[in-house]
């Protein structure tokens, strides 16, 4: 879905609902990440905007130090709870932007869709600042595209975009685009700007299914449509739940997950 600036805080509001409806990632990117980074008890680790917690376990069960970097208060204290056995996980609620870290004392920084919310030019170098020698930066995000197995639902849904979503933002409406590895390639490219090597790269894929009902939720969740006035925002939801009901009841949701990873030299 388009991502409309300054639209950070929309996330905070629906927290409950983005941590139930937001995906978590393949055991194949971890695979990799695992692969290009050793993470054990001894690992200091960032992560970047925890949001619902998605990203979280697969670190906190290598029993790593992890401190989570968290805009929205309801998230904060939303995963201070889900994670409140790990006793070496914590919460700081602010911008990445706006808290300060040590220079030179992480092992790792990562940060899982949320990354594209921080300009480069401050998020790359401050990155690069708090890690040690070695230490490597992960970005990795999801990338959801409509149901490519049902045309005339996709084809139906795109009109009701066109005529709630494109009109309320002022927008043309324009076909959406499938997100591809070279994609991916370019904007793992970014770190080596930033003084990153060992750069790395790789693409996954998975569907996902839901029933009308559910992939409102889902849609509920991403902050453009978060913004939208509620009247017309509920209008629209309910003709995209109609669409589904009337195209065979279900919405299969094709996800294309990127990894980058970079070292610090």
């Amino acid at each position: 879905m388009p991502v409309t600036e300054g639209l950070e805080w929309t996330f905070d509001t629906v927290s409950a609902r983005y941590e139930k409806f937001r995906p978590g990632y393949t055991d194949d990117l971890y695979k990799n990440l695992f692969n290009y980074i050793s993470i054990n008890g001894s690992s200091a680790v960032i992560e970047v905007g925890i949001g619902g917690g998605q990203a979280t376990l697969p670190f906190l069960e290598k029993g790593c130090t992890l401190t989570a970097v968290e805009y929205g208060e309801n998230f904060s204290e939303l995963c201070s709870k889900k994670f409140e056995k790990f006793k070496k996980f914590s919460v700081i609620t602010g911008k990445f932007e706006n808290v300060s870290f040590a220079d030179s004392q992480y092992d790792m920084v990562y940060s899982a869709s949320a990354f594209h919310w921080i300009p480069e030019d401050i998020g790359y170098p401050k990155v690069y600042a708090m890690l040690k020698s070695g230490g490597v930066f992960a970005r990795f995000a999801n990338h959801p595209y409509h149901d490519k197995g049902n045309p005339a639902l996709s084809e139906e849904i795109q009109k009701l975009y066109s005529m709630y979503y494109y009109k309320y933002y002022g927008k043309d409406a324009r076909p959406e685009k499938e997100y591809c590895e070279e994609q991916a390639v370019q904007t793992a490219q970014i770190a080596g700007k930033y003084g990153f090597t060992d750069i790395k790269c790789a693409v996954f894929y998975r569907t996902r299914t839901f029933s009308a009902e559910e992939y409102v939720e889902l849609l509920g969740t991403y902050s453009d449509h978060i913004a939208m006035e509620e009247k017309i925002r509920m209008k629209f939801f309910s003709e995209i739940e109609e669409a589904i009901n009337k195209h065979g009841g279900w919405y299969t949701v094709y996800d294309t997950i990127d990894l980058q990873l970079a070292r610090k030299p």
